[in-house]
């Protein structure tokens, strides 16, 4: 552990790992309730849906977000 190198690439790892990983179970979740709620209350559908989409996109920025970071220690750092 005494190159940096190794340290680096494995801090890109990282990043990228939780940054895909966290966001994906958020989405998932996300998905899960927006459905559930739509099943329960039918009439309600556009209000859900529409609420359920722009929460993905905030979800799906997170990983984006991720992948910047990694590119900047990847080529910048």
């Amino acid at each position: 552990m005494d190159n940096p190198e190794v340290v680096r690439l494995i801090a890109i790892a990282i990043v990228m790992g939780m940054g895909t990983v966290f966001p994906a179970i958020a989405i998932g979740k996300i998905g899960a309730k927006g459905a559930e709620s739509i099943g329960r209350n039918p009439e309600a559908a556009p209000k859900v849906q529409t609420a359920m989409i722009l929460a993905i996109a905030f979800a799906e920025a997170i990983a984006i977000y991720a992948l910047v970071i990694s590119l900047i220690l990847k080529f910048v750092v």
